[in-house]
């Protein structure tokens, strides 16, 4: 007998409340989390204090693009945290990929030693930092800003790259190898281009790390032109009042840059075709 037309099906009611009821509980969950953000919105588009403006306006935005320097500070933080990214991803690659394939007790030392390093909070090491870096000019200086965020972030992105080496099959390799690949030939045009994910996440991750760091940058950069944004943040509170609009209109162009190039990167999250690169073996 022909079955029966899935629209002809009777509905479940108690099946359509458990529906209904788990899409409800997680849009009140989604609009608790995203409630910051919106005030954040909010705050922004509302008039700036002393203003005659009316309702929602984009005058805060235009405010803090003309009489300060967002966009210097914007250009400093896209700076160290493509530079920080990238560095740290250079050297978490090769790294993670030690820490994936090889075995013994040097590489279990390595190993242990990236995790007690990413143990310590950067705290610990702000003050033999500044003392190093002053003696070698880099203090007050976006290089020096830049190596303390590479250094903060290359042991998790070791491990984070060591774990996406993992799920690549080590079959790809050794039919590389038999072909006359090296094992670092095999590494650049095996492993790498099969990485992708994993290399992207990695580099979002030391982007962040960067991007919304405030302690290294308030202690190594004295001069206003070489602000990040989360220092130059601070110069809009006063001591007795504090005008919210330019604050979070500075917070939404913050905000920006993150969302942008996560949404840009996201199609490339995508893990399948490894598998069928083994077909028939």
């Amino acid at each position: 007998m022909p079955s029966e037309p899935a629209h002809s099906r009777p509905i479940n009611p108690s099946r359509e409340r458990a529906v209904w009821t788990r899409t409800v509980i997680l849009g009140l969950i989604t609009l608790v989390v995203l409630s910051p953000i919106l005030v954040i919105f909010g705050l922004a588009l509302r008039p700036r204090l002393y203003s005659d403006a009316a309702g929602p306006t984009l005058d805060t935005f235009a405010y803090v693009i003309e009489h300060t320097d967002i966009l210097v500070w914007l250009k400093n933080s896209l700076i160290v945290s493509v530079s920080a990214s990238c560095l740290s991803l250079l050297v978490a690659a090769p790294a993670g990929y030690v820490l994936s394939r090889a075995r013994g007790s040097t590489v279990s030392l390595y190993s242990m030693l990236i995790f007690v390093i990413q143990s310590f909070p950067i705290v610990v090491f702000i003050i033999p930092l500044f003392i190093l870096l002053s003696k070698i000019g880099l203090v007050d200086a976006l290089a020096g800003v830049s190596i303390i965020y590479v250094a903060s972030s290359v042991s998790v992105a070791c491990w984070m790259m060591a774990a996406y080496f993992d799920t690549i099959p080590a079959d790809l390799e050794e039919a590389a190898w038999i072909d006359g690949c090296s094992v670092f030939g095999s590494f650049l045009r095996i492993v790498i281009p099969n990485s992708l994910p994993g290399i992207l996440s990695t580099a979002i991750y030391g982007f962040l790390v960067a991007w919304n760091d405030y302690l290294v940058a308030l202690v190594f950069l004295r001069t206003d032109s070489r602000f990040t944004l989360a220092v130059g943040l601070q110069t809009f509170f006063q001591q007795n009042q504090t005008d919210w609009g330019p604050v979070m209109a500075c917070a939404v162009i913050m905000l920006a840059p993150p969302v942008l190039i996560f949404a840009f990167l996201n199609r490339f999250f995508s893990i399948g075709g490894i598998g069928g690169s083994l077909a028939g073996r």
